[in-house]
């Protein structure tokens, strides 16, 4: 497996598809979902395999264990929903 494959397999590990979906069917948080991808991705993240801006898997993993108590967590999508919602209260 390619190392950027490994990373975005991770990435779609903690970030469930049900929180996927969740914004999905939820418009008014598309811009705040954008700006989230953007504002947590790698930098220079156009630079390196998946060629996709997606938050570093260390980062990540520690935000999730300081959120959950345990890394091995995914993000629920209600607290995904919440975070984006005060994000655009807060861009707002």
């Amino acid at each position: 497996m390619a190392a950027g494959r490994g990373v975005y397999a991770e990435q779609m590990t903690a970030v469930s598809w049900e929180a996927i979906r969740a914004v999905l069917f939820r418009p008014p948080l598309w811009g705040a979902a954008a700006g989230a991808v953007f504002a947590l991705a790698r930098r220079g993240w156009w630079r390196r395999p998946p060629f996709l801006p997606v938050p570093d898997p260390e980062f990540l993993r520690w935000r999730i264990a300081a959120t959950y108590g345990s890394a091995e967590q995914g993000i629920a999508p209600a607290d995904l929903l919440s975070y984006l919602q005060w994000r655009k209260r807060q861009r707002s």
